[in-house]
């Protein structure tokens, strides 16, 4: 299964679900995203089967290892570049819009001169 951006965006909303609440279920999924309760079960049923998630008795939704290190990667992008906007002056709410948008299509390489200006720039501010 190739995964596009939506597909990142619904596993890193899992994931901050998870980190924030401690457990996430569909329906979770459908108030946080927006989406209809069917559409996001139609989803989650594709990650269960292509190894992204599982889901216990209850029916709430842990990511696999294979799910967790996708959407590790795209929050870490995510955090990052909205921190880069918000430096630059972007207000908070925009920079984590615009940082979504950007984080999925972002080649490996800017995103890592990205990351290493992001780093140099904290270790003058410290």
């Amino acid at each position: 299964m190739e995964i596009r951006a939506s597909a990142e965006d619904y596993l890193e909303t899992i994931l901050v679900l998870t980190n924030k609440n401690g457990k996430v279920r569909s329906i979770d999924l459908a108030n946080e995203m927006n989406f209809s309760k069917p559409t996001i079960s139609v989803q989650m049923k594709k990650f269960c089967e292509n190894g992204y998630i599982t889901f216990d008795e209850n029916r709430n939704i842990y990511l696999t290892e294979k799910g967790s290190e996708i959407a590790n990667r795209i929050h870490k992008r995510h955090t990052l570049l909205a921190d880069v906007l918000m430096a630059i002056g972007v207000d908070e709410k925009q920079a984590y819009e615009d940082a979504c948008k950007v984080e999925h299509n972002i080649s490996e390489k800017t995103y890592e001169c990205i990351k290493a200006f992001h780093d140099k720039s904290l270790r003058k501010k410290n």
